[in-house]
């Protein structure tokens, strides 16, 4: 197993927790958990494979990334009491799958010949889309849209990565650099409450 399946792999799993945890979070029943699950894991590598042409997405040449979306939507659902008493899971999961997949995406990216601000999108591409097809399914503004910090992350993980490609640094450990910082901006943003701002309400909803 190479080291981009493994982040692949990771990053899958790691997704999957989040959606399967929102769906318990949302009362579907089980095979709304594994809907969501395999959807917010499989979503980010989709939306990358199709915009590199790289036909039939791996998730549809190798089982692995059909079968570990329902393993972790299953843990999830016969654990769901456990789960739930870690503080802020789904956003946890999430900000763990966010910086593996734009590792992975980056990593493909740059591997398919694609210069530095191309790749630098399509890893942040990777990262988000997973989490947007999650939050879409069960009615939820989707997190990049709100005011949390969730794209930036995304695109600094990614600039490092494509950085640290550039100087010809050993790819594995630049990518795992590039995880990690991304899981720990978004986690900061998140504790610290870092966000963008939005519009002021002038009073005319519902007018």
């Amino acid at each position: 197993m190479t080291a981009l399946e493994v982040l692949d792999l990771l990053g899958i799993f790691v997704f999957a927790l989040s959606g399967a945890t929102l769906a318990v979070e949302k009362r579907l029943d089980l095979f709304g958990v594994l809907v969501l699950a395999s959807v917010a894991a499989l979503g980010g590598g989709l939306l990358r494979d199709v915009l590199l042409g790289a036909l039939p997405p791996a998730a549809f040449r190798d089982s692995r990334y059909l079968a570990v979306p329902v393993v972790a939507g299953l843990v999830v659902f016969v654990g769901s009491r456990y789960v739930e008493r870690l503080a802020s899971p789904v956003r946890l999961f999430d900000a763990a799958g966010l910086g593996l997949f734009v590792a992975a995406g980056t990593t493909k990216a740059l591997d398919a010949g694609l210069g530095a601000l191309p790749a630098v999108a399509l890893g942040s591409l990777t990262g988000i889309g997973g989490g947007i097809a999650r939050d879409v399914l069960v009615g939820v503004v989707p997190v990049v849209l709100r005011r949390e910090l969730y794209a930036v992350p995304a695109i600094v993980g990614a600039a490092v990565i494509t950085v640290g490609d550039g100087l010809d640094l050993p790819r594995a450990r630049v990518a795992a650099v590039g995880a990690g910082l991304v899981f720990a901006l978004r986690m900061l943003g998140v504790w610290r409450d870092w966000h963008f701002p939005v519009a002021k309400d002038t009073g005319r909803a519902g007018t």
